[in-house]
């Protein structure tokens, strides 16, 4: 693993806004070959977030042959409650982007059954191949595979 320190938050979200949409442009996602990129939710990515939204409103990003799995949800809120992942990734990402809403995946904490939701979950993400990138976290991991 290479650990990169940089001096700032903001430092740190502006190489990794930068990393990401590197790697995109490098995989030359298409419709039937789209980009697999792994989200968390949480306070340390959202000036990622902010980032990619400026890179693409720029121009120099599209997502809309990326396809995302958020790590995580809330167990019983509803996906419109402002403190479920599916509401803060809506509103501080996805609608600011050209991402296709079909390619958003976000656990259902209301499913009736959780361990087939989890499972059919796991699923999704085989069938696209697995996860090309996937941005930790608490300290703003980026996980490459």
């Amino acid at each position: 693993m290479r650990l990169m320190i940089h001096p700032n938050e903001d430092a740190v979200a502006e190489y990794t806004a930068s990393y990401i949409r590197q790697r995109i442009i490098d995989f030359q996602p298409t419709a039937e070959h789209p980009f697999v990129l792994g989200l968390p939710t949480g306070g340390s990515p959202l000036k990622v977030y902010q980032k990619l939204v400026e890179l693409y409103k720029l121009g120099a990003l599209s997502f809309q042959h990326v396809v995302t799995f958020n790590m995580d949800e809330y167990v019983g809120l509803p996906h419109d409650h402002p403190q479920s992942y599916h509401y803060y990734m809506w509103h501080n990402f996805f609608k600011h982007v050209d991402i296709n809403p079909k390619n958003v995946h976000i656990l259902d904490g209301n499913a009736a059954d959780l361990e087939t939701e989890c499972r059919k979950y796991e699923e999704k993400i085989n069938f696209y191949g697995g996860i090309e990138l996937f941005l930790g976290g608490s300290f703003l991991l980026l996980l490459l595979y």
